[in-house]
């Protein structure tokens, strides 16, 4: 998998595009431009096709379950219902909710160390984040079993979704872009 960059207003014009939740930009690019999985792409004189880059790019495609959950953090970056939310504490959710759901394992060790001089961040209950700071305005984490307090700044939030995600072993790259979006 190839990382491009792309000015906001194309951004914009792909992830305009999606047809359902989830919907990664390659999907959407590959049917904007009827480009299907296997097709030769037509050799261009910086990079010239070849069987053998072809057969890379392919097994490079197929991914590891570390390619599938870093496909899946970006899909929700691009997705409409991650750029429809307004509020931090919103995105800062679906992010949580999209990190359980890639691994319930790293989420839950990563999340075991994580919490404050005087406060604890993330519990099983409601009650729990209550006892342990005053004002923590805990929210369940959608499609968890999980609470977290929201009560705190947003680069608090970030500092919280950076331990996760770095304990979960992503890559700082799409960390830092996952924080920078909070």
């Amino acid at each position: 998998m190839k990382t491009i960059e792309v000015d906001e207003e194309l951004y914009r014009y792909i992830a305009s595009h999606t047809q359902h939740i989830g919907e990664s930009a390659s999907d959407i690019l590959r049917r904007m431009l009827k480009f299907t999985a296997g097709q030769t792409a037509p050799a261009s004189p910086a990079q010239p096709a070849s069987k053998e880059a072809a057969k890379e790019s392919q097994s490079a495609a197929v991914g590891s379950r570390p390619q599938d959950r870093v496909r899946a953090v970006r899909e929700l970056l691009l997705s409409d219902e991650y750029a429809e939310q307004k509020r931090a504490v919103n995105r800062f959710m679906l992010i949580l909710s999209t990190l359980y759901r890639l691994d319930t394992a790293a989420f839950a060790e990563a999340t075991a160390s994580l919490q404050g001089r005087t406060r604890v961040y993330f519990a099983g209950d409601e009650h729990t984040l209550l006892q342990n700071g005053t004002h923590t305005k805990p929210k369940h984490v959608p499609g968890t079993p999980y609470w977290v307090i929201t009560n705190t700044n947003t680069g608090r939030k970030c500092s919280m979704v950076e331990h996760i995600m770095l304990s979960m072993q992503f890559p700082a790259e799409l960390t830092e872009k996952v924080c920078g979006t909070i």
